[in-house]
């Protein structure tokens, strides 16, 4: 809880239990929505609920975007469907969609049919998009203007119709047929001569995005472009909404949580941890580990063929994990930077010749720093006799084999992290399914091979 709601809760607790409604109301209005939901969430259902009752409409409407899904569930629960619609209907047409989307069927049609024709059809044109798509995320609420417009002309426009806008921190011209034909940021118009026409100002440069989208390009265009809004065109060109930095602020951070969780071994989760079930987690998480277990069964093959020289120098077991484990953490560092690189849009598939060029040479430093760590390991766990072998001299060959061994796993895992993210970008997935446990269970088995066979053919005729 933040330091803000520490302070104010027994306050609003207390107003609540004697029945100080009015001073509720106004010690509630002075608390920015996002603390104001957060001190309902505290107060739990009943006593949120009363808060809520007594909240100004705007304010009510502001805090009830920020509140997690359940707990506007369990407020609607307490409010009651025809109070809860008249909540909802204060809300922008983007956080309304939102909140319908995620409430239980049965409720949501139960709202949906509370709510005023115009709204109702409003929701039901974003939730009729692609679930991760821009026009999920876009609001129709805008201001726009006309090209042959003066300037004196639409700045009185915006003071008529500014209010109910999600921002009017730019507006839109649109000529007669609705197309977007430029963005105009209100700054131009404020200091413009008041009898100049729009068209004047404009230089018909813009950025668009279409409704059916993947909502990351957003995050990717607005982050480029440094826009507060981006307008949402359909095929004709005709603005049917626009996009705001706050929306796409919260769809970077879902994204991201994804790639995370993706490359940590772990399908996306749908709710936030605490409220994902037990059943649903073990979905999420088992089908990865029960693929990267059948995934280690190639390194017992590849042990298995090697058995006899393993049963004639049992010591090459003990340096295994140290090699392998060097092949496991280059790679895994390499497919994390070329995944995120992906995700910046910094490189492309198509530039695969430049990253294997680059990391090769990376990998040559980091392959030969580690063997030479590998080397002075061997001749020191020899040394004190940890690691026992025939005659003094086979001490020279085993650091040799493991040397030779750790510099080209380096090598070959650096490869291979930093080209399977940019495979399984070229094939259509998200490539932050190369996570790093995929990337050690491929290492395990090929550092293995790499390992046992650089040691037959270093070691034939001494240790094997």
């Amino acid at each position: 809880m933040t330091p803000t709601c520490q302070l104010l809760l027994p306050e609003i607790e207390e107003l609540i239990r004697s029945g100080a409604y009015s001073d509720l109301r106004e010690a509630l209005h002075h608390v920015h929505p996002a603390d104001v939901a957060e001190l309902v969430k505290e107060l739990g259902a009943k006593d949120g609920a009363v808060a809520f009752r007594f909240l100004q409409r705007d304010d009510a409407a502001a805090a009830f975007s920020y509140i997690p899904p359940e707990d506007q569930e369990k407020i609607i629960a307490e409010l009651g469907t025809e109070q809860s619609a008249r909540l909802i209907e204060e809300m922008s047409a983007d956080d309304r969609a939102r909140v319908v989307d995620e409430l239980p069927e049965e409720v949501a049609q139960r709202v949906v049919a509370s709510l005023s024709a115009e709204s109702r059809q409003e929701v039901q044109a974003i939730l009729g998009y692609p679930a991760k798509s821009v026009g999920r995320i876009m609001t129709p609420d805008y201001v726009r203007i006309r090209p042959e417009w003066t300037v004196g002309h639409a700045l009185e426009h915006i003071r008529r119709f500014g209010r109910d806008a999600e921002t009017v921190n730019v507006v839109y011209v649109i000529d007669e047929q609705g197309r977007l034909v430029d963005d105009l940021r209100l700054r131009q118009l404020i200091f413009a001569d008041p009898s100049t026409k729009v068209e004047d100002l404009m230089n018909r440069s813009f950025v668009t995005l279409r409704a059916d989208q993947d909502r990351g390009e957003a995050v990717t265009l607005m982050s480029r472009y440094d826009r507060t809004a981006l307008p949402v065109v359909d095929s004709r060109g005709a603005l049917i909404g626009i996009v705001t930095h706050d929306d796409v602020a919260d769809v970077a951070q879902l994204e991201a949580t994804e790639d995370i969780q993706k490359m940590g071994g772990v399908a996306a989760l749908e709710a936030p941890y605490m409220q994902t079930g037990q059943v649903e987690m073990f979905k999420k998480r088992g089908f990865w580990l029960a693929a990267l277990f059948v995934g280690q069964t190639i390194t017992i093959i590849v042990l298995g063929g090697f058995q006899d020289q393993l049963d004639k120098a049992a010591v090459l077991v003990m340096f295994l994990p140290l090699v392998i484990s060097c092949g496991g953490n280059s790679g895994s560092q390499a497919a994390t930077l070329v995944t995120r690189a992906l995700g910046l849009g910094e490189i492309g598939p198509t530039d695969w010749l430049r990253i294997v060029r680059r990391e090769v040479a990376t990998a040559a430093m980091l392959g030969a720093t580690l063997a030479f760590l590998g080397w002075l390991c061997v001749e020191f766990f020899t040394f004190i006799g940890h690691a026992k072998v025939a005659e003094p001299r086979h001490a020279q060959y085993l650091a040799a084999s493991v040397a030779g061994s750790i510099f080209a796993v380096v090598m070959w895992g650096v490869v291979l992290g930093s080209l399977l993210p940019l495979f399984i970008k070229k094939c259509g997935a998200d490539p932050a399914a190369a996570s790093s446990p995929m990337v050690a269970t491929l290492m395990d088995a090929s550092g293995t091979l790499i390992y046992l066979g650089m040691a037959l053919l270093i070691l034939s005729g001494t240790l094997l």
